[in-house]
């Protein structure tokens, strides 16, 4: 299937694919989406109630265990791009980061992404790609990194993650990604009290998350799409 190189709206790149008419990431901006989506309304929304949660805790007495790595579940490791916004991150915890990907882009797509030079860290940008799969590696000292190369219904965790980065491409192309059975699956894998968080507001997809129990809220979407959706796990 043919591959372009494209550049979004806000100056960063992404991968189209004009058979299908899809890209890896928002043709609005490839960055601004990563940012809004993922980081701001999801690792740092967590971070937030998980702050509170310990400050409870602490006033009631119980033990504080937030030095435990944040889980982080990403389908759709694809470029990069939520990954390495995410190693970046002054989290002030360890994360623990989980990615799937089926099909691992090529070696000149990552060069040509140039996401390395656009955030100023080409080292961790090559880290990234460069680390084998089924294997984790420590990027840096508060991110562990492991890439599993595998189709999203063979995903069997069980209360194992925090948060996920649903970045599949869009139910449009691959409706068989946003399926009642996948997001039975990423229910299953979260913690109580954890979160989805994906850039897709389609009615079918949020009717799919409530039917297996997820709390869905609708939120103003990344630049050029009126809403996105978080869901969270009972």
């Amino acid at each position: 299937m043919k591959r372009e190189i494209m550049t979004t709206g806000d100056g960063s790149k992404t991968i189209y694919m004009p058979d299908l008419d899809e890209q890896y990431h928002s043709k609005h901006g490839a960055l601004q989406e990563a940012l809004h989506v993922f980081i701001k309304t999801g690792l740092e929304y967590y971070l937030e109630v998980a702050h509170l949660g310990v400050v409870h805790n602490l006033l009631n007495g119980e033990r504080d265990d937030r030095q435990e790595p944040l889980q982080i579940l990403e389908y759709g490791f694809g470029t990069g791009l939520n990954a390495m916004l995410t190693a970046q991150h002054d989290a002030k915890i360890p994360i623990q980061y989980t990615a799937v990907e089926a099909f691992p882009i090529l070696q000149e797509e990552v060069l040509a992404m140039d996401y390395g030079q656009l955030l100023k860290n080409q080292e961790l940008y090559e880290l990234l790609h460069q680390s084998s799969w089924e294997e984790n590696h420590e990027i840096h000292p508060n991110f562990m990194l492991r890439k599993k190369q595998i189709t999203f219904e063979l995903l069997k965790d069980q209360n194992q993650f925090d948060l996920i980065y649903f970045d599949a491409f869009g139910p449009r192309t691959q409706p068989e990604l946003w399926t009642i059975e996948i997001f039975a699956a990423a229910y299953a894998s979260l913690k109580t009290g954890g979160i989805l968080t994906t850039y897709c507001a389609a009615g079918q997809v949020r009717r799919n998350m409530q039917t297996v129990g997820f709390r869905v809220e609708r939120l103003p979407g990344p630049p050029g799409k009126r809403e996105m959706l978080r869901a969270s796990k009972k």
